[in-house]
């Protein structure tokens, strides 16, 4: 249930400055959203698995943290960054 290598790739050469530019936070809130989508669609068929939704629990409230701290320096690239990902402007 982890993205391929190739999907990181493409996603990190969309959000980042550069390719190799993993470190980045609105790579890093990317490749949360995708996984995050990844063990949603899982959670739909397996609903009483526990260990991945604990897990998954644990990836939305990182990609929080890390949303609030985009929104916090830079309000205009935050908007930018969820409307390109498609997710909610939850954060406060």
């Amino acid at each position: 249930m982890t993205i391929s290598k190739e999907r990181k790739a493409e996603l990190t050469a969309q959000f980042g400055n550069s390719p190799v530019d993993t470190g980045n936070p609105k790579v890093q809130v990317a490749i949360l959203t995708e996984r995050i989508r990844e063990l949603t669609e899982h959670m739909k068929t397996h609903q009483k698995d526990f260990h991945t939704r604990r897990g998954l629990l644990m990836l939305v409230g990182r990609r929080r943290r890390l949303l609030s701290y985009i929104k916090k320096h830079d309000i205009f690239e935050y908007r930018a960054l969820i409307k390109e990902l498609g997710i909610r402007d939850n954060i406060q």
